[in-house]
């Protein structure tokens, strides 16, 4: 699963992991006809060539009687032959629209039947011309590394994420390269013949063992103390290993504690090259885009990508309709990390974000998401941060103990098994059985919208000098909506607190405190998905990013402009039409925007620094350096090391922003 990049140096509103913004042309699944069960994988790398030859032996089961089996596979590689068991070679007709390869079978496979073909492939893999999802490289093979991961279908394959898999790989590489796998303590590397190397990977359990990392790796670099890590990374980024282990060390054990045991203690931290995506997972693999390592702009990339382990490789969705529980609960133990590492105030930042992504493309439920593309950015924004925000609000349901013990109890008893959004109400259930819970996943998996909150209220002063009784009602628009919400009470004195039930339009409530009341706040720490004026100047602007980072650069200002219609002072919105216009070159526009966003309401605080970093860079680029200087130094005070600002801010205090510097 890849992690957005967002091709721009700042803060990301949002870290998305899997394919993001990719399109490519798409049809719901038809119904499932078989099961792949197992592959026996030799392959051939040659980066010299770009070239890939393998022989895959598949073993599946026919659910029905399957007289047309399709298989997935990338459009770079050529079929040579195909054969089943007795033998005889099997026609073959390639759809390239789909990247799939269909059998048309004289004597269809009978129901129940298991079977192992054998394929026989080869053909050149560079870039993203042959890519199943249109501009993403998922498989590559060069120098200095190579990249087979298991949404690049470079082995015959069916159902995405979704059919469970075990595999053998023999995987033969040039001499000077090593190659990672899931499942590497089978054997010892291999000399050959030829100066080549053969690594063996067998992963027995049910799972997703399809990506392969192959490259001019340093040995493997550990950390003193961490002895499950093992970083891969070639020499330019050396020097940041170490740190690189020491973190996911940390993060690791946050899981452990959190969740259980994974299926494995021991993790690959591997490089990844600067042409694909961000972050990719399999088991015991987490690959990172070796800028992102370098610069030590990883924590919560890292934190996500990590948390497959458990929500993704240990569970799994058992249809593109239950998408949401694991890329929601990989979405939502990072803010669960940074709520423990960072504390409260950065978690309900996080957590503001996460928001704006659940609602930008809320109008399809999240129990039929599977009609979708799902490299569509509607899947993706519904199925993350949709599918956060309902484990968020359920752990608000069920109280912090309850949900831990429902998350261990779903991975324990659907270890290594695909799960249903049923599965997840029934564990949550059996955990707390004095919640009536059909409410909350029907509004939440079954519904669309969230609800607007409103408030009246009349304070009536106690006889005595008992303090003051507050008696009012909420308000919201879903007629359907029943759900716990918080009250904050914030009076002369001290602050209180209460939980109300939401039941329909209008709910009643009366609070005594002792304090006359001053301002009363509904859901102030962001337990329940909600529309609101701010929200919607974030969704806004992510709706723009999401048109950005597709090119369309027209559009994304035209969403930006949206965002600064609803609050004329979001430095948020003026930040992101200063890094259209820095894109398109249009310098003055840029300057003038970046510094609209200084001027505004400092909302997000990064926008500070960065808008600094960005003004810098056009003075630089504009033959202006000691204004540029000036910039960076302003830049440096703000002492906001957001996304590395301030360290990029000190690199062009001593070499100059260049022309080109807007990406990475």
């Amino acid at each position: 699963m890849r992690v957005l990049a967002w091709k721009l140096r700042s803060p990301l509103a949002v870290l998305i992991p899997f394919l993001l913004f990719a399109t490519a042309g798409w049809a719901a699944p038809a119904r499932v006809q078989m099961q792949v069960t197992g592959y026996v994988i030799n392959a051939d790398l040659f980066p010299a060539d770009n070239k890939l030859s393998a022989t895959a032996q598949v073993t599946f089961t026919a659910l029905e009687d399957l007289a047309a089996p399709i298989f997935e596979l990338n459009n770079g590689l050529q079929l040579t032959r195909v054969a089943g068991p007795d033998k005889k070679p099997l026609e073959s007709e390639r759809i390239t629209t789909n990247s799939t390869v269909r059998f048309n079978l004289a004597n269809p496979i009978p129901k129940g039947t298991t079977t192992t073909w054998t394929f026989e492939y080869s053909g050149a893999l560079k870039g993203t011309d042959t890519s199943p999802v249109e501009g993403i490289n998922f498989a590559s093979v060069g120098d200095p590394i190579s990249i087979l991961m298991y949404p690049g279908r470079w082995f015959p394959m069916t159902g995405l994420y979704t059919n469970r898999f075990t595999a053998e790989m023999h995987i033969r590489v040039p001499g000077d390269e090593r190659a990672i796998g899931s499942g590497s303590g089978v054997a010892a590397p291999k000399s050959l013949p030829g100066n080549r190397t053969e690594y063996t990977f067998k992963w027995s359990k049910p799972g997703f063992p399809g990506t392969i990392i192959a490259g001019k790796f340093l040995e493997p670099i550990t950390a003193p103390g961490v002895n499950n890590i093992h970083v891969y990374v070639t020499e330019p980024h050396k020097a940041a290993a170490v740190s690189f282990a020491q973190d996911a060390a940390r993060q690791f054990e946050f899981m452990t504690t959190t969740f259980g045991q994974p299926e494995s203690g021991q993790i690959n931290l591997v490089e990844l090259p600067a042409d694909t995506v961000s972050a990719t997972w399999a088991p015991e693999i987490v690959g990172l885009s070796g800028a992102r390592v370098a610069g030590k702009t990883y924590s919560r990339l890292l934190s996500n990508t990590l948390a497959h382990q458990w929500w993704g490789s240990e569970i799994s969705p058992a249809t593109l309709n239950d998408a949401w529980i694991t890329n929601g609960m990989s979405r939502y133990a990072e803010l669960m990390y940074v709520e423990d590492s960072a504390g409260k105030s950065a978690f309900q930042t996080a957590v503001t974000d996460v928001q704006a992504g659940a609602l930008a493309y809320d109008t399809e439920p999240l129990a039929t998401v599977g009609r979708l593309d799902p490299f569509s950015p509607q899947f993706q924004s519904m199925t993350l941060e949709k599918g956060a925000m309902v484990f968020h609000m359920l752990r608000w349901e069920m109280g912090d103990d309850a949900f831990l013990k429902f998350l261990r109890g779903l991975l324990s008893q659907y270890a290594d098994k695909g799960v249903r959004t049923s599965n997840v109400q029934t564990v949550a259930q059996a955990v707390a059985p004095d919640l009536e819970l059909t409410p909350f996943f029907a509004q939440w998996t079954d519904g669309t919208g969230a609800p607007t909150f409103t408030n009246k209220y009349t304070v009536f002063r106690l006889g005595s000098n008992k303090g003051f009784r507050t008696v009012g009602s909420i308000a919201q628009d879903l007629d359907l909506f029943r759900m716990p919400v918080e009250l904050r009470i914030e009076t002369d004195g001290k602050t209180e607190t209460r939980r109300v039930d939401v039941s329909g339009t209008e709910s009643n409530f009366s609070v005594e405190t002792f304090g006359r009341p001053r301002r009363i706040l509904i859901d102030p720490q962001n337990w329940v998905l909600k529309s609101t004026p701010d929200l919607a100047v974030r969704v806004a602007v992510l709706r723009g990013q999401q048109q950005v980072a597709q090119g369309d650069l027209t559009a994304g200002l035209v969403e930006y402009q949206k965002a600064l219609d609803a609050n004329r002072n979001s430095s948020l919105a003026s930040y992101r039409i200063g890094e259209v216009f820095y894109m398109q070159r249009n310098y003055q526009s840029a300057a003038n925007s970046f510094r609209d966003a200084l001027r505004g309401d400092d909302d997000p605080r990064w926008t500070e620094v960065w808008s600094h970093v960005k003004l810098g860079c056009i003075f630089d680029v504009t033959g202006q350096r000691d204004r540029a200087v000036n910039e960076y130094r302003l830049a440096v005070q703000t002492n906001d090391n957001t996304q590395g600002a301030v360290n990029q801010a000190r690199a062009y205090m001593q070499k100059p922003c260049k022309r080109d510097d807007t990406a990475e």
